[in-house]
């Protein structure tokens, strides 16, 4: 049975867990082992590997909505308006400064800033609705997705019709598997991608939700079992699809993810003082900011792997550990500045603070 939490208690294994899942989140982007690792032409370590942190946004979403429940249950618009400005000023502000900073350092010194701008611009704009749940650059779809699924569960909550909540977001949920990964065979599509908007994050944060709201636990070895089920069915279903056109490593969730992160979820809730550490305690206020740079160091340090030539392992490493030492050290400097993070997400609204969010915690 999941152990009693004190309210004012921070669960310590979703400190934890948001940390490892940040850094897998890194990992996909950082698109390691493209180079290498190859069976039969085609980078299977990087296929599976990539496939492997598939975990990390799903928990996010179930994290967020295990910790929002109490006042979105208690008070829904209000919450979810407290909650969702602070985050979506972090994606505007963002979405702005991906806009303006350039990408490509080597098309900058030899055409110009404005062509190389002008370029990825026009790239966003063929698809302009996709871009705007997007925001300035691709990984910021998390935050209005984030929003939009607190958003559907506090108008269930205000219309109380909460036992609807996981009826409609898994039909949602299996909407967008069947626009999505499952399109190759399905032949169905969307105007926009089905990671962006309510597909894949309104069941996850459902879940979370209804979790705390009845109690739900499960012992540490039945989460772990299910977790692992949901593993090796996200992998089935991600090897079948590619044998069908959908490319290995392109799979943002499938069937499988959604109990896979399900699993985990109630594993951290039944050993809530796993990582009990000051150091990951500490690490887990950071991860919102993190998330929302990091692709940006990505970006650069893809630059400066080319300005060296590197190649295979060592581009690797460059990439990988130059984003995670990078992206915290570019947030400290964030930090000192107007646009730090402490300060967006204590915006005014109307002469009254908004409440931070709990995911940025």
């Amino acid at each position: 049975m999941q152990q009693a939490i004190k309210k004012s208690e921070k669960i310590a294994s979703f400190e934890l867990a948001r940390v490892i899942a940040l850094v897998a989140i890194i990992s996909i982007h950082c698109q390691l082992f493209m180079d290498y690792g190859y069976i039969d032409e085609e980078p299977w370590l990087n296929f599976v590997t990539n496939q492997a942190a598939r975990f990390a946004v799903p928990l996010f979403f179930l994290i967020a909505g295990y910790l929002i429940y109490p006042k979105l249950n208690a008070a829904p618009y209000k919450t979810a308006k407290d909650y969702c400005i602070p985050l979506m000023v972090i994606w505007l502000v963002w979405s702005i400064i991906h806009l303006l900073l350039p990408f490509n350092l080597g098309v900058v010194a030899e055409q110009g800033y404005l062509v190389e701008r002008q370029g990825y611009w026009q790239y966003l704009m063929q698809a302009p609705l996709n871009s705007l749940f997007e925001g300035g650059l691709v990984h910021l779809w998390f935050i209005p997705s984030l929003a939009i699924a607190v958003l559907m569960i506090a108008w269930f909550v205000d219309n109380k019709c909460r036992r609807l909540i996981i009826p409609f977001a898994a039909i949602i949920y299996v909407y967008g598997l069947i626009a999505g990964s499952y399109g190759v065979i399905t032949e169905v599509a969307t105007p926009i991608f089905t990671r962006n908007g309510p597909f894949f994050s309104f069941l996850m944060v459902a879940i979370g939700f209804e979790a705390r709201r009845n109690n739900w636990s499960m012992s540490a070895t039945f989460a772990l079992l299910v977790a692992t089920a949901g593993m090796l069915l996200h992998f089935a279903e991600a090897y079948y699809l590619h044998g069908q056109g959908q490319i290995f490593n392109m799979n943002d969730f499938l069937l499988g993810t959604a109990i896979w992160a399900t699993g985990l979820f109630f594993f951290l809730l039944a050993k809530p003082q796993l990582g009990n550490q000051p150091i990951w305690l500490k690490l887990g206020q950071w991860v919102l900011p993190i998330y929302v740079m990091h692709l940006l160091v990505v970006i650069y340090m893809n630059n400066l792997v080319a300005i060296l030539e590197l190649q295979t392992v060592s581009a690797d490493l460059v990439i990988f550990f130059g984003t995670l030492v990078g992206s915290v050290i570019l947030m400290f400097i964030i930090e000192k500045t107007p646009i730090s993070f402490a300060k967006l997400r204590s915006i005014k609204l109307k002469g009254k603070p908004v409440a931070n969010c709990p995911s940025a915690k």
